[in-house]
């Protein structure tokens, strides 16, 4: 968990609530003793800011581009993205993900709301073959909407529910605050869900990277936490 910025508290708790021990990082030399790593929500010039002062930036830039398995909410969305296109002056990411993210692309502080979304590839914990690249799961026709696995019939059944008892079907509710999304994507990353007020790109996955505009780490809702810690399982 990186702990420079942002809420940390939230999601260690939600990391606990997965099955998971983790442990908060702050300099270059702890990153040596985890498998995965949690960026937070927060500020994401903030974060870039505090990244460069503790000497976070370059190792993890490697560290991730050499395999961690790595989960950015909202900021962290955003610090995972190649590319911004309203970036401050000089702003830098950790990159990973061959993206293009628009920072506060839903409004200020005062224009946060929550939503219900659908969520594709929840129901395959840990399986980069299943999501791994934009051909199986790459566009919202098929798998954004509701209609590709939102019925009882095909993958709602008491069968799919996790350790938590959340079926990977149901709706989640998506709370946005100063979010950003996705703009562009390559072709190595599947769409995992879009805001379908506005059909805006809000979740993402690249082999072992998972971005998410929203903050589930706000919500009693676990699948999210649940199915990146599945994939610091699978990578270990």
């Amino acid at each position: 968990m990186l702990a420079l910025q942002g809420d940390v508290p939230e999601h260690l708790r939600a990391l606990e609530a997965a099955g998971a021990a983790p442990v908060a990082v702050r300099r270059p030399e702890e990153l040596d003793r985890i498998g995965g790593l949690v960026i937070p929500g927060g500020e994401s010039t903030t974060l870039w800011r505090l990244s460069v002062a503790f000497d976070m930036l370059d190792p993890l830039r490697k560290f991730i581009g050499e395999g961690l398995p790595a989960f950015g909410s909202c900021a962290g969305m955003i610090m995972l993205a190649d590319r911004l296109t309203d970036g401050v002056a000089g702003q830098q990411t950790y990159g990973g993900i061959d993206m293009t993210v628009r920072r506060n692309a839903f409004g200020r502080q005062v224009d946060s709301f929550e939503r219900d979304i659908t969520l594709a590839g929840l129901d395959s914990y840990g399986d980069s073959d299943s999501y791994g690249d934009s051909d199986s799961c790459g566009d919202s026709d098929s798998c954004g909407d509701s209609d590709s696995c939102g019925d009882s019939d095909s993958c709602g059944d008491s069968d799919t529910r996790n350790a938590n008892g959340d079926d990977p079907a149901d709706p989640f509710r998506a709370v946005f605050i100063r979010a950003p999304w996705v703009e562009q994507i390559g072709p190595g990353v599947s769409i995992l869900g879009t805001d379908q007020g506005t059909g805006r790109i809000v979740a993402v996955r690249q082999g072992q990277l998972i971005a998410t505009a929203f903050h589930p780490e706000l919500t009693p809702d676990r699948r999210i936490h649940q199915l990146f810690v599945d994939i610091v399982k699978d990578n270990t």
